[in-house]
């Protein structure tokens, strides 16, 4: 099939940031794109060839919408899977599929899916309700500390908590979840495998993760991770077995964690691009969001490997201020070398909500990393 400069129509259910970064390489393609998001003020809005307003969880509004295009992918796991199913059917090419969303959707079913495949997880209990922990942890069926985790909806830190006595539970939403034990871990690690419709797959290298301690966010994604190398492989083979064991067509990213003893667990996996791999854009011969179109398109896939260190800093609303958005001291962080700020174009901030991105690049990796550090303490995300 012709896909540049012609008749056929790449869908996108979502329009945030994912998607705009991804409607960047639809751009250079010259490749038509349609969005379908709720928001009219969606990042994606102008920047894509045809744009819809409509809830991503709305069956009729995603089978409506699916049905003008040749391939639908997905920038956000949260749309309504039924009416992928039913696409996928009526011979609309869908990817991720509709199976594997289904699977990655639910936390739970996820989790479930990793012990029915033998791939190496921590150890969890799945409830009905949050309500139901309490009897369990009376009873001698689950142990303090554990991570609870809203088995669906949950994203950016959210539906997520670490429960060390009793009291961490008030305030939580009475909602289907998972109890996971808590691994004490050396280092929160990141892989994203790339695998097309023929097969053909191929891994970026592994990222190393540095978490906000209050927003469970990603402050920084350092790649490459500063491990050694038989433990990049170890990661790199689980990221693979876990590609396989769903099948999936595009980006998988797979969150890890290294533990105290080296092992490597799976945190959970995202099928789409994802915020470990946007030190691409700038580090690496091929961005992760070229590679996801190269992917869903069946193209050849890119070379992954870095041209230089990078890291990546997230911007986020600062604490205390929510309204129109003002980006303080842009223009001191790009005095600094190898800066680069991406703004998403979102009108509102809040406290936490990602806003942009930094990448830093650096022959010298510890240089680059200490320039992020400066970026963080410099940049502030505030409100008018």
């Amino acid at each position: 099939m012709n896909y540049f400069s012609s008749n056929f129509k790449l869908g996108i259910l979502g329009g945030g940031q994912l998607g705009k970064m991804l409607l960047n390489c639809t751009r250079k393609f010259d490749i038509h794109t349609c969005i379908l998001d709720a928001s009219n003020e969606a990042p994606c809005k102008i920047a894509s060839n045809e744009f819809y307003l409509g809830d991503l969880m709305d069956y009729n509004t995603v089978y409506n919408f699916g049905k003008q295009v040749d391939v639908l992918t997905i920038e956000i796991e949260n749309v309504n899977v039924d009416a992928l199913e039913t696409l996928e059917k009526e011979n609309v090419k869908v990817y991720p599929s509709s199976k594997t969303l289904r699977a990655i959707q639910n936390k739970a079913t996820q989790k479930l899916f990793y012990v029915d495949n033998n791939l190496p997880t921590a150890p969890f209990t799945r409830f009905a309700y949050t309500s139901e922990i309490n009897d369990a942890i009376e009873n001698g069926g689950l142990t303090l500390p554990f991570v609870w985790k809203c088995a669906q909806f949950g994203y950016d830190g959210t539906g997520v908590k670490i429960v060390r006595t009793l009291s961490d539970l008030k305030g939580l939403p009475n909602v289907e979840c998972i109890a996971e034990t808590l691994v004490p871990f050396k280092n929160e690690l990141a892989v994203i495998v790339a695998r097309n419709a023929s097969g053909e797959t191929k891994t970026f290298p592994v990222v190393e993760m540095e978490f906000h301690p209050e927003a469970n966010q990603v402050e920084y994604v350092i790649c490459p991770a500063r491990i050694d190398d038989d433990v990049a492989k170890k990661a790199t083979e689980v990221a693979l077995n876990v590609s396989k064991a769903f099948n999936h067509v595009g980006l998988l990213a797979v969150e890890m964690f290294q533990t105290e003893s080296d092992d490597i667990l799976i945190n959970e996996v995202a099928p789409r691009p994802h915020n470990s791999g946007h030190q691409t854009i700038e580090a690496s011969y091929t961005s992760q969001f070229e590679q996801h179109l190269r992917a869903i398109l069946n193209l050849p896939l890119g070379r992954t490997d870095s041209k230089v260190g990078g890291v990546m800093v997230n911007l986020v609303g600062a604490e205390g201020y929510t309204g129109n958005v003002v980006y303080e001291n842009i223009d001191d962080i790009m005095k600094m070398e190898g800066v680069t700020p991406h703004i998403y174009g979102k009108k509102q901030t809040r406290p936490f909500r990602k806003m942009g991105h930094v990448t830093i690049v650096n022959e010298d990796l510890s240089k680059a990393r200490k320039v992020a550090e400066k970026v963080k303490k410099t940049i502030k995300v505030i409100s008018k």
